[in-house]
């Protein structure tokens, strides 16, 4: 008598990390490497000038883009620690979730070129409001995805406490801090841009808060 094949769930069935590692892995592995590839290309906004002359010059004119990069730098840098963290606290996956990563993955994909329109025109309000959107939709569907993998209970059970007083609080502040500097932008571009340092402040309470529940 042939042995019993696991049957393939439904297309909408949530799907145990367990028992389907691979195409979990899978995921992961896809969402690292976009963080990568967008971490990587933020450095190419950044020039060497061809006369070594005028090395100084340049690079002073290049504080803009310094400034960019550091910033999409430390901001991707947190995503990508709050989304591995997430990812990891989950039991289960769904379709429904591969999707909302998929757009979410868009946002941050779209962040090298923001980031360097924001490093050469940060003066300019639709700049700084481009940037100031993009950072906005990359927060929000993240906050999104916990969201749902709260209803449809694909946390683990053991983790559903800390992600809930932890990740979804730290994502909603950060896409309301985006979000709130983009009428900041239009009248003062220089000050939206000093309200966005509050999220590195933000993630800074949210650790302490972490590791309060962890001790």
């Amino acid at each position: 008598m042939a042995p019993e094949s696991r049957s393939a769930p439904a297309v909408t069935e949530a799907r145990h990390r367990d028992e389907w590692g691979v195409e979990f892995s899978r995921i992961v592995a896809f969402s690292d490497g976009v963080f990568a590839i967008a971490i990587t290309l933020l450095v190419l906004a950044i020039e060497i000038p061809e006369n070594s002359a005028d090395l100084t010059r340049v690079l002073e004119h290049q504080r803009g883009d310094f400034f960019a990069y550091a910033l999409s730098f430390g901001v991707l840098g947190k995503l990508w620690l709050s989304h591995h963290r997430f990812f990891s606290a989950l039991g289960r996956f769904d379709p429904i979730l591969m999707g909302l990563n998929l757009v979410y993955l868009a946002f941050v994909a779209l962040v090298p070129f923001t980031s360097e329109m924001l490093g050469d025109y940060s003066e300019q309000s639709i700049a700084v409001i481009f940037y100031a959107g993009n950072m906005f939709g990359v927060s929000l569907t993240f906050a999104l995805q916990i969201a749902y993998s709260y209803r449809a209970n694909l946390v683990k059970p053991e983790m559903r406490d800390v992600e809930r007083r932890v990740s979804a609080p730290s994502n909603f502040i950060v896409a309301g801090i985006f979000l709130a500097s983009i009428p900041v932008a239009v009248f003062a571009p220089t000050a939206a841009l000093l309200m966005w340092l509050l999220i590195f402040l933000t993630g800074r309470r949210v650790s302490d808060r972490l590791a309060a529940l962890r001790a």
